[in-house]
């Protein structure tokens, strides 16, 4: 098993710390490709010198770019500020002239599930290998000399600390992976940024029913609400114009078992309008998912058709 020890900013991990989330991102200014690690090994903080410790981390979900409007929007204060102003001047003083001149600079997204911050006893001194010189982090073997040195005093930590055990939240993928003592450590369960991140990629960014490109505008539904206990999973999952996603949370679109689109005769009842959303009426989605185990699932579409939608 592989695993990285990251340069982690230390207002990030103190922020981060203090609210304890079920999930983050660490983020990158640049556009950066980080292929290192696979979905669910370890990623590790370490803070700035001098204090030269390894203080936490996450188990790596994926990675993404995305534009910093919608990175904001996306992860919220998980991003590690308490605002967007903070967080995106922080992101304009990383980047270079050009960048600076862009009014939606894209940033890459290190998406990290489950993560946890130790105690200051517990800090973990930096690899005895570590050179001052890394700038982004270093990536280890579990099984190496010096990575399993590491490993070893993590792993016990979080052993003790029960990180990766069954959260209270209902299971967030589809097939859970095994946890200690292989590959994978922990059951990858997802949070809601995690989700969308999740539901953008898979649709290319693009609209499910218009097929509108536009990335600000587009955001991840649930098809059964998670406050209904619908899982953070692609398969309950559509991508949808800001404004398609409003009148379908409210019950005005649906989508059938053979994913065409239902748009609701209320519209027009109610509001004396709806011309522009009933031309996508019977019509299959702009977008389907080539993975059959990934498109919306007949369960949750019915769901939604029998306790939302208004016919």
């Amino acid at each position: 098993m592989n695993f990285y020890v990251g340069v982690t900013d230390n207002e990030w991990f103190d922020f981060l710390r203090q609210r304890n989330p079920d999930e983050v991102n660490f983020w990158r200014p640049g556009r950066q490709p980080f292929g290192v690690l696979t979905e669910g090994e370890p990623f590790l903080f370490k803070l700035h010198s001098p204090q030269n410790y390894i203080v936490g981390g996450g188990f790596f979900f994926r990675y993404t770019r995305l534009p910093l409007s919608m990175t904001w929007k996306v992860f919220g204060d998980k991003n590690g500020a308490d605002t967007y102003e903070e967080f995106s001047a922080k992101i304009f003083s990383h980047l270079g002239t050009a960048r600076r001149q862009l009014p939606d600079p894209e940033i890459g997204c290190i998406i990290l599930v489950v993560p946890f911050f130790l105690d200051r006893a517990d800090w973990i001194p930096a690899p005895r290998d570590w050179s001052p010189n890394i700038v982004s982090g270093k990536t280890y073997d579990s099984e190496g000399l010096i990575g399993k040195e590491i490993w070893l005093r993590v792993e016990a930590i979080l052993q003790r600390q029960k990180v990766g055990t069954v959260p209270a939240k209902p299971a967030l993928v589809a097939e859970p992976v095994p946890r200690y003592g292989s590959k994978h450590l922990v059951e990858t369960r997802l949070g809601q940024g995690a989700f969308r991140t999740l539901v953008i990629d898979a649709y290319g960014r693009r609209c499910a029913i218009s097929g509108e490109k536009t990335v600000p505008v587009l955001e991840a539904a649930h098809i059964k609400p998670y406050s209904e206990s619908g899982p953070h999973r692609l398969d309950n999952g559509l991508l949808l114009r800001s404004d398609l996603h409003i009148l379908f949370d409210e019950g005005y679109i649906a989508v059938s078992d053979t994913l065409n689109v239902e748009v609701s005769r209320k519209i027009k009842e109610e509001y004396e309008n709806g011309r522009d959303y009933y031309r996508y009426h019977g019509k299959p989605l702009a977008l389907i998912l080539p993975d059959l185990s990934e498109r919306p699932a007949p369960e949750y579409l019915a769901w939604h058709r029998e306790n939302l939608y208004r016919g």
